[in-house]
This record gives C-alpha cells, structure tokens and sequence, in this order.
C-alpha cells in the first residue's frame, strides 16, 4: 500500500525541489534549554595570538547571539567555548567548536564566522603526513595553490568553497557537495595527481549539471579519462641471471683421477712405466718451449726487406743550365755600387767635411 496516495510519481519524492531550505530552528523548538553544559578547547601557534586578541570581541559578540560564552587565554595559548542556561540549540557548540579551530589555522575572522549558519559546513584536511619527503611535499602543496594562486582561486568557484592552505592542513569553508570535492582534490594533489584533471572534471560536471534530463543519467561517458604517462619503470640490474630449465635428474657425476687412467690405460701400467712416461712428457714441454724461445731471438738477425732503388731521370734539354747567362749576371753585379765606397770617394768626402768646419768656425 502507497503510504502517500496522493503523490503521482516516487521518484519525485527522493530530489529535492529548488530553493528548498530547511526551517531555521527556533528557541521554540526547545524551550527547555539544556541539561549539562557542553565546552571546547583548541591550541593555537604564537603567530596568531596578536590577531587573535585584535578580532576576539568580534568573536565574542558573534556567539552571545547563539548564547555560547568564548574565552581568550594568552597565557597557556589557548581558546574556549562552553554553553549556557540560555543555550537553545544543541549543535551550537560544535559550530563554534569549529570557529575556533578555523580561527586557529588562520583563517579570517569574516570567513571563519560563517560557519554559524545552518547551510555552511567546514573541513579540516590534514596533509602532513601523506608525503614523506620534505620538499616532495612542498612542492606539491605549491602545485594546490598554483602560480598567484590561481589554481586556488579555481577550485573555490568551482566548489563555491573557501579554501585556506597553511602548514601541514588545509581549511575549506563552504556547502557540503563542495567539500567533499575540494577534499578529493586536495588528496589527489597529494598523491601526485595534478589538480588541473580534477579542475577539468568538476567543469564538465557543472555544465552537465544545468541540462535537467541528464540530472537522472550517468556521466561516465562525459567526463574524461586520465592516465599516468610518465611510470618510472624498475631499473634492470646490469648482470641477469638467466635460469636454467628445470630437471628431475640430477648432473652427472665428475670423473675422478682413477677413471680418467683407466679410460687412458695408465692405470694398468707399472710405476716405472708411469715415471717413463712423466719424464717424456716433460722433456716434450721443455722442447717445445726451448723452440719457442729460440725463435724469438732469431728474429733479431732476420735482415729487413730493402727498398727497390730508384734511377734517377735524365735531365731534360729544356732544363739546361746556361753557364754563360749566369758569368754575364756576376760580372754587371761587380760594377754595380755596393754598400762600401771606394778609396778615391772617401777622400773626397773627408775633404768637404773639413771645409764646412772651416766655415761654422
């Protein structure tokens, strides 16, 4: 029996209709308050206690609207949030459980605040331990962000998520459905999966999203299908054992020193027999050897191979010096002036000499 008769479909009953929202609850719904008082401590670093003390009469303001007292304490670094009498609604104190822990991660105080509202969830997503290697891990916590942030700045208007990156955690502010998504990146992002595929995957999914019959279709053959390229393949050692293949039957037995005489028949000899033929065998050797050096050094008395001589060509009747073109060139080369003067204009030089003296005195 249809325990809703005057519903036409069932499928209508299991989607939520657009706008929907559920009703806020009210001091009405519990008018009674609660029974025990519930609170909340969180530690926060030395580089968020100025901040803290700045913004903390915002913090407290916002929730004594909800009836939940918060304390500051400087000393020990931490902070606090318990319920009061006034205190109507039972899942306040986790909201500002988690206010206080976003506001420890540095998250803003205007971001941090909207977690008090009933549509808005917050995910804390520890990533310092799934990478092992220091800069490993810096390196592909700066590949979440991306160059200016950009990667970032993506993925918060894809999800509609505010997400905040520091330290060894990432805080992510913003609609369930979303949450879920910036938590799968970032887990991604950690294994070595760049964000730019999931990027790609939650646009398509946004765009099939609009389109109201695919709503109730798969989305397999839409979305795109990744894989690893670049697979660091195991080094090969650089000597491989090959195997043998396998037997039942073990190898042969070696021959020991008795059967390779009997094979011979020096096992039938006498001894004198045995000596003899050691004594041949060794002579032989030293023969052989003696030849072999002896060869060596005679080498050195080998004559080399001498060259065919070569006869020299007759002097051709157009190359024939000409004895008395060269006697004329000797003799014009003697009349001609050379470097030294002659002993008659020597004198004649020292006389003009003389006389120029003369004159300047």
């Amino acid at each position: 029996m249809n325990p809703w008769p005057n519903s036409g479909d069932e499928s209508e009953l299991l989607t939520v209709p657009d706008g929907w929202k559920e009703p806020a609850f009210s001091k009405e719904d519990n008018p009674r308050g609660l029974l025990e008082e519930s609170s909340f401590a969180t530690l926060f670093p030395k580089y968020r206690e100025a901040y803290l003390k700045e913004c903390w009469p915002l913090v407290q303001k916002a929730l004594n609207e909800h009836h939940i007292n918060a304390t500051l304490d400087l000393i020990e670094g931490s902070m606090t949030v318990c319920t009061t009498k006034k205190t109507f609604d039972p899942y306040i104190i986790i909201r500002a459980r988690d206010l206080i822990k976003l506001l420890a991660r540095s998250v803003s105080f205007e971001q941090a605040v909207r977690i008090l509202q009933d549509d808005v969830a917050c995910d804390i997503i520890k990533i310092g331990s799934l990478v092992r290697n220091k800069e490993r891990f810096v390196k592909r916590r700066q590949r979440l962000i991306g160059p200016k942030g950009s990667t970032l700045k993506a993925l918060e208007l894809l999800t509609n998520c505010y997400i905040m990156v520091q330290g060894n955690t990432v805080s992510a502010i913003g609609p369930f459905s979303g949450l879920k998504e910036v938590r799968k990146v970032v887990l991604d992002t950690m294994k070595n999966i760049h964000p730019i595929y999931n990027i790609k995957t939650l646009m398509i999914k946004r765009e099939l999203a609009k389109d109201s019959e695919l709503r109730s279709q798969s989305w397999e053959r839409f979305l795109p299908q990744f894989k690893h390229k670049n697979v660091n393949k195991r080094k090969e050692p650089k000597k491989k054992t090959v195997k043998k293949e396998y037997t039942p039957f073990p190898p042969p037995q070696p021959e020991s020193q008795i059967d390779k005489e009997l094979a011979s028949g020096e096992y039938f000899l006498k001894a004198s027999q045995k000596k003899r033929q050691k004594m041949e065998a060794i002579k032989a050797k030293q023969a052989e050897a003696l030849s072999k050096r002896q060869e060596e050094r005679n080498k050195a008395f080998i004559p080399p191979k001498e060259k065919p001589v070569v006869k020299p060509k007759e002097a051709s009747t157009e190359n024939k010096i000409d004895v008395a073109a060269i006697k004329e060139k000797v003799k014009k080369a003697k009349n001609k002036k050379l470097g030294a003067l002659s002993a008659e204009e020597v004198k004649l030089k020292m006389e003009t000499d003389e006389k120029k003296k003369k004159k300047k005195k």
